[in-house]
C-alpha cells in the first residue's frame, strides 16, 4: 500500500513493545515500528528522512513497519513469508544480522548462526533456512549477467547473488549496474555474500 514515506521525524518512542518512529508528511503522522538500529540512527525529532514501509494486516489491527534502507524492507517481507516468523521475529533477525549476512547464511545453509538471535531455536532456524533458500534460490531461466570488466572469477557466487537479487525484485539492468560498481571493491574470489553486500549498498541508494 505504501512504498515509502518521506517527511520529518516528529516522534520517537521505545518500550517493551518495541521501537517506534513517527514520520510526518503533508500534516499526517505515520507511526511505524522499526529496528532498534534504525531507531538509534534517527538521533532527534525534526530530522528529515525516508522510511520504506510495509503494511501489516492482522485480524485485530493494521500497523506499519518502517526501514531506513530498502534492502532491509525487502528481506523483512521475505522473512515474514516463512510460516512461524511474524513481524516481531523478523525485526529481531534484522537487528541481529545485516541483510547480506542473513542471505549468506541461507545460501550456505548455516542455520546455527541464526540461533544467535533472541527467540530463535534450532528447529525454527532450520525452517527459516529451508524455506528462504527455496524462495531465494529457485528462480528458473535466470541467464547469468555478463560483466566484461569483472575481476571476480567465482562465477557461481555471481550467479547466486544475481538469483537472490532478482528474487528481491531488482531488475536485470539494475543488478548489472550494481555488479559493475561493486566489483571495484571485491577480490577475484569474492563469495556470494560479499557480492551481495556490496551490491545492496549500491542498490539501496
Amino acid at each position: 500500500m505504501y512504498d515509502y514515506i518521506k517527511g520529518t521525524f516528529t516522534g520517537k518512542n521505545s518500550s517493551s513493545k518495541g521501537f517506534f518512529l513517527t514520520v510526518e508528511n503533508s500534516g499526517i503522522g505515520y507511526l511505524a515500528e522499526v529496528m532498534s538500529r534504525d531507531y538509534a540512527t534517527v538521533e532527534k525529532t525534526g530530522d528529515e528522512g525516508k522510511l520504506y514501509t510495509i503494511l501489516i494486516h492482522r485480524e485485530d489491527k493494521m500497523s506499519l513497519c518502517g526501514f531506513l534502507h530498502k534492502e532491509d524492507r525487502d528481506i523483512f517481507s521475505i522473512l515474514t513469508s516463512v510460516s512461524g516468523v511474524g513481524s516481531k521475529m523478523a525485526l529481531v533477525l534484522l537487528d541481529e544480522f545485516q541483510s547480506s549476512e542473513l542471505i549468506g547464511f541461507v545460501i550456505a545453509g548455516n542455520y546455527k548462526e541464526l540461533t544467535r538471535a533472541k527467540g530463535v531455536g534450532p528447529k525454527l532456524a532450520q525452517k527459516i533456512i529451508l524455506e528462504l533458500k527455496d524462495k531465494l534460490m529457485n528462480y528458473n531461466n535466470t541467464a547469468p549477467i555478463e560483466i566484461k570488466t569483472s575481476s571476480v572469477q567465482n562465477t557461481q557466487a555471481m550467479e547466486d547473488a544475481q538469483t537472490v537479487l532478482i528474487s528481491l525484485g531488482y531488475e536485470r539492468e539494475e543488478i548489472k549496474t550494481a555488479f559493475s560498481k561493486a566489483m571495484v571493491n571485491l577480490s577475484n574470489n569474492a563469495s556470494a555474500e560479499e557480492i551481495l553486500k556490496e551490491s545492496l549498498k549500491i542498490l539501496s541508494v
